[in-house]
């Protein structure tokens, strides 16, 4: 999740007078989507008030799942629906404190066992000039080719054209005479 200013998600949503709200919660959605929910598309707004409804109902259960029900899907839906860019100032928090703990996880290393550490087998490396030679899971089996079919094609005769370029008809369109229109003659 991108990190924001609650503050800015909520005068922006004031100050635009809700055009930001909009952006806003289908930018985060993009994002919580790519996160692995399935939010649907916000076009499904275009039908009224159920559209509406039923969208913000899946886009509050996705802040609870992605938030960990740090806000759950009820309390998220509330925020929205009732406070408006208080309410998603709010989740835009939870949203950052989310992307905190992400960050400041302590990386897992693998465990080495000593055994392993001090092993005595050569580490193959990819030589640059090496051609690459391609691995199969089934051995390539050449099919047999009739020797008719491996002799050139150079003692048959050349292949004459069908029709004489030069002698062919060329194409004109018919001359187009000028009609009268009320207005005066045509200018076609």
């Amino acid at each position: 999740m991108k990190r924001r200013s609650p503050i800015a998600v909520l005068l922006l949503g004031v100050f635009t007078a809700g055009i930001y709200m909009l952006f806003w919660l289908v930018k985060t959605k993009g994002e919580m989507n790519s996160k692995g929910e399935k939010i649907p598309t916000a076009w499904i707004w275009l039908i009224p008030f159920v559209g509406t409804l039923w969208w913000m109902w899946k886009y509050s259960e996705g802040v609870g799942h992605v938030t960990n029900n740090s806000i759950s899907g009820i309390v998220a839906f509330l925020f929205l629906f009732l406070l408006g860019p208080i309410g998603q100032a709010i989740i835009q928090n939870s949203f950052n404190k989310i992307t905190e703990s992400v960050a400041n996880a302590p990386v897992e290393t693998a465990n080495v066992q000593p055994e392993m550490a001090n092993t005595t087998e050569p580490v193959m490396e990819p030589v640059a000039d090496a051609p690459v030679q391609p691995t199969y899971s089934q051995p390539v089996v050449e099919a047999p080719v009739s020797p008719a079919y491996t002799q050139p094609i150079l003692d048959s005769a050349p292949v004459e054209p069908a029709v004489d370029v030069a002698s062919a008809p060329t194409m004109t369109p018919p001359p187009v005479e000028p009609t009268s229109t009320p207005y005066g003659p045509s200018a076609v």
